[in-house]
Parts: C-alpha cells; sequence; structure tokens
C-alpha cells in the first residue's frame, strides 16, 4: 500500500471542484443537464467556479478543527466550540447565499442563541449536509480512529442529529482515511461494511452526551444501531451497483438521489468507484444526476482527491475555484499535508 501524496489538498480541492460543476446542475434532471450543458462527458469547469454552502461548511469545519487542536489533544468541548462559532460565523456571512439547506439554518440559528448544541440539534433530520463537509476531520492529521469517529459524529450532530447522518458521517470520514492512507479502492467497499458492521452498537457518549434521548429509541445503542443498519442498507445497493456498472447511466437510479446522508455518500462513492482512473470524469458524471448534483459531486472529488493527491486536478480548473475560497482550501491542505 502506497501512501497518497498531499492527499488532504486533493480532497479539499476536489470537493470545491465538484461543488462548482454540480452547482449549475442541482435540482435538474438528466435530460435538462444535457439540454444546457451539452454531453455530460464535456461538461465544463463554471468560469470563476462558483462554490456553494457545501464548501462554505467544509471551510467552516476545517477551521474550527484548525483551532481546535492548537490547544492541544481533540475533545469533545474543544471541538464543539470553536465549530459552533465558525457554523454561526456561516449561519450570519451575507455570502450564505447559496442554496444552503433548512436544517442547517435551522439548527444554526438556535446555535446562534446559545443553547447547549443537543437542543439546537435537529434530530428528526438526515440531510447530506451532515457528511458534504466531513472530509477535515478525516484529513486532521493526529487523530486516533475513536477521536476521528467521535469528532465526524458530532460535527454533523450540531445540525443534523438523526442516527444516520451520524453513522454516514462517520463511514464517509472513514472512507477519506482509508483512501488517503493509500487503500485499494477495490476493497473500499468491503472495509466501509465491516467498519458499519463492528460500529453497529457503538454510541459515542463522550462524544454525543445524551442527544439519544432527543430521538424515539428505547436506548442510546437502539438509536445507533438504526442508523448504522441505514448504511449498510445503503452499502449493499452501492455493492449490487459495482457487480453491474453501467457508467452512461444515472447513478441516482442505483444508489439514490443523494438528498440524505447515506445516499450522497453511496452514490458519491458509485461515481468515484466507476472512474478511478479518470478523476474529471467522475466528477462530471456526479455533475449530470438527478438528484443533490453539488453535493454527490463534492463527495466524488474529495474521495478521487484523496485518493490521487494534490496532482490529481488540472491546474487550469483549480485556478478557477472563486476567491478566497481557493487559498483557504489550499492553506489547510498545506497545514495537513505538512507542507505549512
Amino acid at each position: 500500500m502506497t501512501r497518497t501524496q498531499r492527499p488532504a489538498t486533493g480532497a479539499l480541492i476536489g470537493l470545491a471542484l465538484g461543488d462548482a460543476l454540480g452547482f449549475p446542475t442541482e435540482f435538474n434532471d438528466v435530460p435538462s443537464i444535457l439540454a444546457k450543458c451539452g454531453p455530460w462527458r464535456e461538461m465544463e469547469l463554471p468560469r470563476p467556479a462558483i462554490v456553494t454552502d457545501d464548501t462554505q461548511m467544509t471551510l467552516a469545519l476545517g477551521h474550527g478543527l484548525r483551532t481546535a487542536l492548537e490547544h492541544g489533544p481533540l475533545t469533545p468541548a474543544g471541538l464543539e466550540r470553536p465549530v459552533r462559532e465558525e457554523f454561526v460565523d456561516w449561519y450570519r456571512s451575507p455570502e450564505n447565499n447559496r442554496a444552503p439547506g433548512n436544517t442547517c439554518l435551522q439548527a444554526c440559528y438556535r446555535l446562534k442563541t446559545g443553547v447547549r448544541w443537543q437542543d439546537a440539534s435537529q434530530v428528526g433530520s438526515k440531510g447530506c449536509g451532515a457528511n458534504m463537509r466531513v472530509a477535515p476531520v478525516a484529513l486532521a492529521p493526529g487523530l486516533g480512529a475513536a477521536e476521528r469517529a467521535g469528532a465526524a459524529q458530532l460535527q454533523a450532530a450540531l445540525t443534523h442529529g438523526h442516527p444516520t447522518a451520524l453513522a454516514a458521517s462517520d463511514l464517509t470520514a472513514y472512507a477519506v482515511r482509508l483512501l488517503a492512507e493509500g487503500t485499494d479502492p477495490g476493497q473500499l467497499v468491503g472495509h466501509l461494511r465491516a467498519y458499519a458492521a463492528e460500529q453497529r452498537g457503538t454510541y459515542h457518549e463522550r462524544w454525543l452526551g445524551d442527544l439519544w434521548t432527543h430521538g424515539d429509541a428505547a436506548s442510546a445503542e437502539e438509536f445507533i444501531a438504526y442508523g448504522w443498519d441505514e448504511c449498510l442498507g445503503a452499502l449493499d445497493r452501492l455493492a449490487a451497483a459495482l457487480r453491474g456498472p453501467d457508467p452512461e447511466a444515472d447513478p441516482c437510479g442505483a444508489t439514490g438521489q443523494g438528498w440524505v446522508a447515506e445516499e450522497a455518500l453511496t452514490t458519491g462513492l458509485l461515481c468515484f468507484l466507476l472512474f478511478v482512473d479518470e478523476p474529471v470524469t467522475a466528477l462530471r458524471r456526479a455533475a449530470c444526476t438527478a438528484g443533490d448534483s453539488d453535493s454527490i459531486a463534492c463527495l466524488a472529488g474529495a474521495f478521487a482527491g484523496a485518493h490521487g493527491g494534490a496532482d490529481t486536478w488540472p491546474a487550469a480548473w483549480t485556478d478557477h475555484i472563486e476567491h478566497p475560497y481557493r487559498g483557504e482550501l489550499l492553506e489547510l491542505g498545506a497545514l495537513w499535508d505538512g507542507e505549512a
């Protein structure tokens, strides 16, 4: 196994490129996208490449995580405070005008009022806003497996408290981490299934506190098991799609439209795995989908960039990511790749 070169930069830039490529196609069906953009394999990046709340919230999490790590070993309280502050700043920003999700808006409004984060969390929502932004947790160095899992779930729970949102965020971070460490993409789904089965009964109380009591489950274990079971079902559908892949078909038809967290994970993974050696094609396939195209494409980009590293992406594309987001992504990537 060979470790990826500069995986943090590759993943963060890939995420933003997918976000920007999918932004103009979100909420469109495939025939409408083809009519507007032409053949999907020839889709070009808008110039400038305008990003959405997906990239904005990824950076918010990244900045909060960086602040937390500057103060020593990562703890739940040490992570929650700066990430809450970054999320509230995003909520207040005039740049928060790019079709943000209602769950994030509602939860961040409540976080702004200073209530306990468990009381701000939208426990009924498993939207993809939980995991489209989780890549920084996978990329920051020095975290152990339990810390990564707890942090991935906590950052999700600040807005999306549904157990499937927590499990899907944990799985998404795990996938990005495995790829950054050089795991063979052909073995990735098997690793994810094994991890989900292993974690099924684990409720990270140190990180989540009494969040489970805000749902309908009889116990913390029952609460979190529901989320892992939904993710295992989504992984089953992904495995079936990969047994008979059709690159020309809309991936959403096989693994879901990506509006919810487990489908965003598996449909983003499907796009990546269909075109492991063609990362730009993977982004184009993800952007030409009938579902949440920008979130699907941003996850596909994170997976492809973590796997291939910083040199995955054409310089001409990277250079067109809008200011100031490109600089912020490159700064975080360089820090976590050990170049800063």
